[in-house]
This record gives structure tokens, C-alpha cells and sequence, in this order.
């Protein structure tokens, strides 16, 4: 875990193994020169660029780092656009400028990846934006903005939606056991069962139909 960038987001190098030499990375966000060179200190062959979603935060290094290692990036449909434009959709002034970039694969959902000897399942988890993504793998979910250690993703963005978020997590809650590790896009890492029993906003979770 990279912790890069001045909203402090999380971006994952996912391995098969320590001793694996290949991998993927999750949500490369800002900081693509850090990024690259542990990259390249850990002597990494990059099989795939997979982004949760496509806020400027999680996106800000995707360009370069693609680039870099000539990895394929798969982002999801709905967000296609903002990949493309990104510096049109930041909301704030003092961000970026971020270089745009065309995803190599589109995600809606449900597809399985088999990518670095790992299997990835690409659960659709809105809310947080149109076409949030979270990828499960055995044991681990990367959750991006859906779930965070005490907290969830915000929803007063454009096109975020609160009740939506609330129906993604209580889908994850449902679909996976709770001694799950939980990966965010933001905080530290934790667990479904951690999340379950301690995190305030899965108390209205629980009053939601």
C-alpha cells in the first residue's frame, strides 16, 4: 500500500505471492514517479491497471504509470468519460493539472479477471459514484471509496447517492464472510467483521429496508 497524494489515497500493488514477480496495481491516484520507481526497486512486471472508480484522486497517475509499464487499464464503463477529461471533473480548484488516458478495458460488472496468478471478481458497488467497482479476490475485497476502517465513502459529490452506497455495502456485508481484509481507497485496512460490529454508518445499515 502507497499512501500518495494530498487527499492521502491509497494505491495497492496486488501480488500473488512476496516472492511473485508479477502484479497489478489498484487506484494509482497521484505521485507517479514514487509509484514507478518502487515499481521498478521491487523489479515488477505490471500485468494490469485496475480503478475502482475514477474521482481525480484515485486517477491522477494512471497515464504515466501506464505508460511506464505498458499495462493495460480497465476502468469502469460508467466513468469512461471522466478517465478521458479528467481535469474537467475535479471539483476543486488547486488539483492537478492530471494527464487524460483511454481505458484499454471497460468493466460493468461481474466479470472474473484472471490476471498475475490472481483471480479477481468485479462486483458493481455504487454510490459513492456511478460506476464504483470493488475487486474481490479471495480473502480480500479492494474496496475504494465504498467502505473505509470506521467509515464509508462520501456521497455529497456529483452523482453520489447515499441510500445507493448503503445498498452496495449491505450486498459486500452479505456476499462475503467477515473475517474478509478489507483494502480502502482512503484510512487503513480492516475487515467486513471489524466494519460489522464497530463502524457507526453500518448502524443505519441496519435500520435501511
Amino acid at each position: 500500500m502507497f499512501t500518495v497524494g494530498p487527499v492521502a489515497e491509497n494505491c495497492f500493488f496486488v501480488r500473488a505471492s512476496e516472492e511473485a514477480r508479477e502484479a497489478i496495481v489498484i487506484d494509482p491516484g497521484d505521485e507517479a514517479e514514487k509509484l514507478i520507481a518502487a515499481i521498478e526497486g521491487l523489479e515488477l512486471g505490471v500485468k494490469a491497471i485496475l480503478l475502482t472508480h475514477t474521482h481525480f484522486d484515485h486517477i491522477g497517475a494512471v497515464a504515466p504509470v501506464a505508460r511506464a509499464t505498458g499495462a493495460p487499464v480497465y476502468c469502469p464503463e460508467l466513468e469512461k468519460d471522466v478517465l478521458e477529461d479528467i481535469n474537467s471533473y475535479v471539483p476543486w480548484q488547486g488539483f492537478g493539472p492530471f494527464e487524460n488516458y483511454t481505458p484499454d478495458h471497460l468493466l460493468t460488472g461481474g466479470e472474473t479477471l484472471e490476471l498475475a496468478g490472481m483471480t479477481f471478481d468485479v462486483v458493481f458497488t455504487p454510490g459513492h459514484s456511478p460506476g464504483h467497482m470493488t475487486f474481490a479476490t479471495p480473502g480480500a475485497l479492494f474496496s475504494g471509496d465504498v467502505l473505509f476502517q470506521g467509515s464509508v465513502g462520501r456521497t455529497d459529490l456529483p452523482f453520489g447517492d447515499h441510500p445507493t452506497l448503503l445498498r452496495s455495502i449491505a450486498a459486500l456485508l452479505a456476499a462475503y464472510p467477515d473475517e474478509t481484509t478489507v483494502f480502502p481507497g482512503h484510512m487503513g485496512i480492516t475487515t467486513l467483521g471489524a466494519e460489522r460490529a464497530t463502524n457507526p454508518f453500518l448502524r443505519e445499515l441496519q435500520r435501511t429496508p
